[in-house]
């Protein structure tokens, strides 16, 4: 296994999760090798060390940009970082999406720096609720990334588990708290889950014990919970 050096590059903070794929559409799309990528971001944004071969090992995912090297190739293919991120789940990795200064989105949330990046290098979140919900906007968080964002989604699936095996009505408030959505809505999903891994389980206790195929697929079941909540949740609210 080769890797690619460059120990003329600058230190950087890691790059968000990079989308090969989509780098490599946009340069064939703009009719670009990966020597004209190169030159670009030679040229234009002051990268000497990047080569053709740095550049393929990229669109490979054999070595991912650095946030800084990102940000020149989109330059380069003319599109928003965004573009060639996949799925942020982090918080550096859904402002990198958005294209957008830790600053800016510090001053958004009324913190100061400092405090903001240790927030964001450490992946803790520590905001109150008015820096919170500004936060979801500066950055144009869903709920379900505002819930993984700040550090939400383990508490969530740990709820979701309890109320899909045990009974769900009980967990309505808990989980509304996390995920702040109407009343009725909750308990039609919460509801729907229980259902769904009773359903999952009840051949294991039928047929003298059942198979442990039914365990299997109601442990695959509470693994993705919170997958399966928010697919539940999609088809409620649109």
């Amino acid at each position: 296994m080769w890797r690619v050096r460059h120990p003329s590059a600058p230190s950087n903070q890691p790059g968000p999760p990079f989308d090969a794929p989509a780098a490599r559409r946009l340069r064939a799309a703009l009719g670009m090798g990966p020597e004209h990528v190169a030159h670009g971001m030679q040229v234009s944004y002051g990268l000497p060390y990047v080569t053709p071969d740095l550049v393929i090992a990229w669109e490979r995912g054999v070595s991912p940009p650095s946030s800084a090297e990102l940000s020149a190739l989109a330059g380069v293919l003319w599109c928003a970082p965004g573009e060639l991120i996949a799925r942020p789940r982090t918080l550096r990795e859904h402002r990198m999406a958005r294209g957008i200064a830790p600053e800016d989105v510090a001053r958004e949330a009324g913190l100061d720096l400092r405090s903001y990046l240790r927030m964001e290098e450490s992946g803790d979140w520590r905001g109150n609720e008015r820096q919170s919900v500004a936060l979801a906007d500066a950055l144009r968080l869903s709920l379900p990334d505002f819930v993984a964002v700040t550090g939400r989604e383990q508490r969530l699936a740990e709820l979701l588990r309890s109320a899909a095996s045990t009974r769900w009505q009980g967990y309505v408030r808990p989980v509304g708290k996390i995920a702040p959505l109407e009343k009725d809505i909750l308990e039609e999903v919460l509801q729907e889950l229980h259902e769904d891994y009773q359903g999952h389980m009840a051949a294991t206790l039928s047929w003298g014990g059942g198979s442990s195929d039914s365990s299997d697929s109601g442990r695959a079941f509470l693994d993705d919970i919170v997958d399966n909540f928010w697919t539940a949740v999609r088809r409620r609210t649109g």
